[in-house]
């Protein structure tokens, strides 16, 4: 499972869009089963999609919506039955699409993707609009889905999600690549360490193929697949005293924001609220002056 994030505007809705043919890329193709997805006969077989779950139409029913799809791809009435009731939705069947939360919408979307029994599922935003409850049936669901085999490329904002569930991360920032990993390389383990010999301690360390740079704080740091007892262990085989050491472990929300340049990080002039004196209910009032001889 492969999770494409980025801030608003970096490009994941569009690299998707590419991908499936809807959008013309400047460069690069992108093949499912060595084809690319506009000459795949019966795609929906091989690829399930979700891009907008509010782009169904609202007149007709959840039951209907589902079985036009279905009709499309080529499947029977029974397979729309059985993946409306894996989406919990078969209790709602009669209802217009019109009248259904954002939540539901999306579970609607999921499943006309899993109609044909795709074996990849590409998913813009499936979180979106859902409740805690929702979000964590949908995780425990695309964790199945990869489990069982299939590949999942899903773009989303719930970092905290994806750090549980992901194999693999994008980031996008202003339409370009900015890191592209496993998802735990995204949060490696920090060590901070000072020692009467930090130079020799510090080779020692690149020859174990650590990356070792220096902290702001004027003790050597380092980050790296490594743990602070292998710090430790390698001070006391070289006799080398420690002075400092610590350990930890950056969340994939802090390893996105430095990646993005903090993006998303509130400003300071909005986190610091409305000028002294204002009420954020209130317009605030300026003053002009208006310059000698105008009427």
């Amino acid at each position: 499972m492969t999770a494409l994030l980025g801030p608003n505007g970096a490009g994941k809705s569009t690299t998707l869009r590419a991908m499936l043919g809807l959008v013309r890329p400047t460069s690069g193709t992108t093949l499912f089963d060595g084809l690319p997805f506009a000459e795949i006969d019966r795609p929906g077989r091989i690829v399930g999609v979700l891009l907008d779950a509010s782009a169904g139409h609202g007149g007709r029913t959840v039951h209907e919506t589902a079985r036009l799809s279905a009709l499309a791809i080529g499947v029977s009435s029974h397979r729309v039955d059985a993946c409306l009731g894996l989406v919990g939705l078969s209790s709602v069947g009669a209802r217009r699409v019109g009248s259904l939360s954002l939540g539901m919408r999306q579970r609607l979307g999921l499943a006309v993707a899993l109609l044909g029994e795709p074996t990849t599922l590409i998913l813009d935003e499936p979180g979106n609009g859902l409740d805690p409850e929702g979000l964590r049936w949908l995780n425990d669901f695309v964790v199945a889905f990869a489990r069982c085999g299939g590949g999942v490329l899903l773009s989303s904002h719930h970092l905290g999600d994806i750090e549980t569930i992901a194999d693999d991360v994008v980031i996008l920032d202003r339409g370009r690549v900015v890191h592209a990993g496993p998802a735990r390389a995204a949060s490696l383990t920090n060590v901070a360490f000072a020692s009467t010999d930090d130079d020799r301690l510090a080779r020692a360390l690149v020859d174990d193929e650590v990356t070792v740079g220096r902290g702001r704080d004027g003790t050597t740091r380092l980050t790296a697949t490594t743990t602070a007892d292998h710090v430790g262990r390698l001070s006391v085989t070289l006799g080398i005293p420690l002075t400092h050491l610590s350990e930890s472990r950056p969340s994939l929300e802090s390893f996105f924001l430095d990646q993005t340049s903090g993006e998303h990080a509130a400003r300071p002039s909005m986190a610091q609220g409305p000028p002294r004196g204002t009420s954020p209910l209130e317009p605030v009032h300026t003053s002009t002056s208006t310059p000698k001889g105008t009427p």
